[in-house]
């Protein structure tokens, strides 16, 4: 393996990673719709990637890797703009006190971790 293109590769996913969390911020602080009421259907969605991770490990291929990180990357962008949401209270049904601000940091580094994660995956998956 060069190291030069594993390099690039976490660069280029650093790169994708930070521009999708920029603006998936910049929307859930300008739009209108409330996502914190989706908590129940994004814990759902959870529990479904889980169970299809589990089928995919005995399914081996790119194909399976590439729709399961897919997957993965786009409901943890909902959970990043839900877990905003949620730290910015303000007109939202739902929203988290200004004492549990750590537990507010926590969920959006992971959200962005997992995001980061799911994008060197899908990367990784096409390149090979």
């Amino acid at each position: 393996i060069d190291h030069c293109s594993v390099l690039f590769q976490v660069l280029m996913a650093v790169g994708m990673c930070s521009a999708v969390c920029f603006g998936l911020t910049m929307f859930a602080f300008q739009t209108k719709w409330d996502f914190t009421v989706m908590g129940g259907a994004l814990f759902v969605a959870v529990i479904i990637l889980m169970i299809f991770g589990i089928v995919a490990i005995f399914i081996p291929g790119k194909t399976i890797t590439l729709i399961y990180a897919s997957c993965g990357a786009l409901l943890f962008s909902l959970y990043l703009v839900y877990d905003t949401q949620l730290m910015m209270g303000g007109k939202h049904k739902y929203s988290i006190s200004p004492e549990e601000y750590i537990f507010a940091a926590l969920n959006l580094y992971l959200d962005i971790v997992n995001i980061f994660l799911y994008i060197l995956t899908i990367i990784g998956a096409s390149r090979d």
